[in-house]
């Protein structure tokens, strides 16, 4: 084959759901049985397996990783016009659910090492843009109080959260974790998930685990964990008579989706070992590459490596990030950017940002390479051999 042109095989997608479990007994379980909506065994079994897959003794199963978001800002005490401090380079998902609760985002760069919320910068706003008194944290610039802090673990890595956490207690901040990215991912020995007074999760279809959509809440706060089932469910407070004393959401999961979800929890250990795999044979195979700077981890982290992303230095590769990306669709090899960062979108103009460089270089150079648990190790040497090619 001439240098540059199109490889021969199958289309390499980026990443899509492995189902190699039992999700064809348990959904037939449902389909036989007649419990497909949102009451039956499924959906209890599925919430004790992330409960105990993430180190909590309760989780709330939702409809989507959104209303996980959503529900657990409110039942955290984020009240209209708060502030919420919130990861710039994250999926817009998180940002939005602040805006639903009528709340207001300030959004944190990330940091170069490991592209997560920067907790300097974040501690650097709370004491210097920041007044604290009598029991409240306000925004000197806005006047707004400032409730709660959500580090989204972005790409399967852990933030650094014992700085974190540190700056939240000592201001009297909720620590909400968005880990939709990063299940099984650990900080210090800490399962990620287990780092603040709740997280959230998703099993959209590109997840580690997919419930073909939908969601979850885990924490160790009962109270919590009893508020949020009751908004998730419609706020019923008499279901006999349909009372209800306050507005709530229809953000169930159903059965048949929690029955998938019960298969894939089975095999997390095994894809997370796949993916783990899957980033060697890249390190191995681009570590070398002029230009690209690859994926790391921490040494106080263990990532899932659920999205496998390098950076691409246009003045050594040769291209920047975009044109490799189309040449290597030309290939029949999918690749994605990273996500517009928060504080440079349009949906999210006005919103208070706390540095925004490093998101937005980030934002450029990175592209995320085919890293599904089931690809197969030729089609990966096929990726790799297509990025080495086309390097100056």
């Amino acid at each position: 084959m001439e240098p540059g042109a199109p490889a021969e095989g199958d289309m390499i997608p980026l990443c899509v759901p492995e189902l190699r479990g039992r999700e064809w007994e348990y959904i037939k379980d449902c389909l036989d049985t007649g419990w497909v909506s949102s009451v039956g065994a499924y959906v209890d079994r599925f919430e004790r397996a992330l409960a105990e897959a993430t180190s909590n003794r309760f989780a709330v199963a939702t409809g989507s990783g959104t209303a996980a978001l959503h529900i657990s800002l409110l039942v955290s005490g984020v009240h209209p016009d708060d502030e919420v401090l919130v990861s710039s380079l994250t999926f817009v998902a998180p940002v939005n659910a602040i805006r639903y609760c009528g709340a207001w985002p300030v959004l944190v760069d990330a940091e170069p090492d490991y592209w997560q919320m920067d907790p300097a910068q974040l501690v650097s706003f709370l004491e210097s843009d920041c007044s604290y008194r009598d029991g409240v944290l306000r925004n000197v610039r806005t006047g707004r109080r400032v409730s709660a802090v959500l580090p989204v673990h972005i790409l399967g890595h852990p933030c650094d959260m014992d700085p974190i956490r540190e700056a939240a207690a000592k201001y009297g901040l909720v620590v909400i974790e968005d880990a939709t990215e990063s299940l099984g991912a650990r900080y210090k020995e800490e399962a990620v998930g287990h780092l603040g007074r709740l997280a959230c999760l998703s099993f959209n279809g590109n997840k580690l685990i997919t419930t073909g959509g939908g969601g979850a809440i885990v924490t160790d706060d009962e109270e919590m964990a009893r508020r949020a089932k009751y908004l998730t469910t419609q706020a019923k407070d008499d279901p006999l008579e349909y009372i209800h004393n306050e507005i709530g959401y229809n953000y169930r999961l159903t059965n048949i989706q929690a029955a998938m979800g019960c298969a894939q929890v089975e095999l997390l250990d095994s894809y997370l070992e796949a993916k783990l795999d899957i980033a060697a044979r890249y390190r191995r195979g681009l570590e070398s590459v002029p230009g690209i700077t690859l994926m790391t981890q921490a040494p106080w982290a263990t990532s899932a490596f659920w999205l496998y992303t390098v950076l691409v230095d246009e003045g050594r590769y040769g291209m920047d990030s975009r044109a490799l990306l189309h040449h290597l669709e030309d290939e029949r090899i999918q690749t994605r950017p990273l996500w517009q960062p928060a504080h440079m979108s349009p949906a999210h103009a006005g919103s208070q940002a706390v540095g925004g460089d490093v998101a937005a270089t980030l934002n450029r150079e990175a592209l995320s390479l085919p890293c599904s648990v089931g690809l197969k190790e030729v089609d990966q040497e096929r990726v790799i051999a297509a990025v080495q090619r086309y390097a100056r």
